[in-house]
């Protein structure tokens, strides 16, 4: 999630009913001073977007502050804050009214508010069963050697605006729009194309990052390995086993079961799973605790079916999982808060995905044929 906070002010032109001209004591106050030499404009994007993800809001004396929203497909790289920089994005962020992140060219709408559906894990088992016996069989290419996994998805999430003095709210999504990613099935090279949110033309992904760190004469691969189609394709299909090394991978101070969860729902959005390995991570799935069926959810194509679904009690949100009702078939993710939490409204939706393409191809950035996709 991208917070923003923005805050009220005069035009800086505003001038007095007595007075011929503005008020520069005024201006003085409410805009500090530029940083000497003054940052380009790439730069000061950077520092922002660097500051916006490290921004936690302050709790209520009587309760504990509400966790922040985890970032997802966010690319961070480490940049060093100085106190200039910081008094750049302060003053940019003090008089802006428009909401979008600094790499996007596309303005945010207000998000779609929906009827929150209880869950319930009285059928929780035999979903899981249902979906993991649908795609157990089910035939899907394998990559060989210099192929990549190509996944055409549908995406949105979330933005919200604080007032720092008013602590007014809104909260706006990203317009639905096309993201595209290829992956070597080692995970080490790849390329992300999501036009409006990434570079133009899109950015490399591990080794092809312009980012990516030498250690040791090999690049640092992060977390891409653990997610990666190999590694998927050699975990046990046991689901009590494969549950375990999911588990391993979880870290930090959050809730680790929604780690799991969010992990799970991370290999099936933008990944090749074999049928075995995807009939494992359901049923693992349904074994972590707090997982629900939602009868009525829909991903971001529209598609309606029914979800297997977790809330997040430190952020309020509900994470689903959708499938088609006939099928069984993964269709995409939605995100809806549960609970008000940093005034984000219950019924809030927060995320939509839906995967709408997935093959094998012989190259970067090359699409697949009609008919040839998983």
């Amino acid at each position: 999630m991208t917070r923003k906070f923005w805050k009220r002010t005069e035009p800086l032109d505003h001038m007095e009913p007595d007075h011929n001209e503005p008020d520069h004591a005024e201006l003085a106050r409410l805009l500090p001073a530029p940083s000497t030499p003054p940052m380009t404009l790439d730069r000061q994007l950077l520092f922002e977007e660097h500051l916006l993800n490290e921004i936690r809001t302050p709790a209520p004396t009587a309760e504990p502050a509400p966790a922040k929203r985890p970032m997802r497909r966010a690319l961070l790289i480490a940049v060093p804050v100085t106190a200039a920089a910081l008094t750049a994005v302060v003053a940019v962020n003090s008089l802006t009214s428009g909401i979008s992140s600094p790499r996007t060219k596309t303005a945010s709408v207000e998000a779609p508010v929906v009827q929150v559906e209880e869950g319930s894990s009285l059928q929780l088992v035999a979903t899981a069963q249902q979906i993991a016996a649908a795609v157990r069989t089910q035939g899907i290419p394998e990559p060989k050697p210099g192929q990549f996994i190509y996944i055409k998805s549908k995406v949105s999430h979330l933005s919200y605006s604080q007032n720092a003095d008013t602590d007014e709210s809104r909260t706006w999504v990203q317009p639905l729009h096309q993201r595209e990613i290829w992956k070597s099935a080692d995970a080490l090279n790849g390329w992300l194309d999501e036009p409006g949110y990434q570079d133009e033309g899109g950015i490399g992904l591990g080794n092809d990052n312009p980012h990516s760190k030498p250690v040791n004469g090999k690049d640092i691969p992060g977390e891409a390995l653990t997610l990666s189609y190999n590694w998927l394709k050699a975990q046990p299909t046991d689901p009590d086993q494969l549950l375990k090394t999911i588990y391993t991978t979880a870290g930090g101070p959050r809730d680790r079961d929604q780690q799991a969860f969010e992990t799970i729902k991370s290999i099936i959005n933008e990944q090749l799973v074999p049928g075995p390995n995807a009939a494992a991570l359901y049923q693992a799935a349904a074994k972590i605790p707090g997982v629900v069926v939602v009868q009525n959810s829909q991903d971001a194509a529209g598609r309606t079916g029914l979800a297997l679904a977790r809330l997040d009690e430190q952020t309020g949100e509900r994470i689903e999982l959708v499938f088609d009702r006939t099928t069984f078939t993964y269709l995409g993710s939605r995100g809806v808060q549960i609970k008000q939490v940093n005034n984000i409204k219950p019924g809030t939706v927060t995320e939509r995905t839906a995967v709408l393409e997935r093959a094998v191809v012989n190259a970067k950035k090359e699409r697949p044929t009609p008919g040839s996709t998983a």
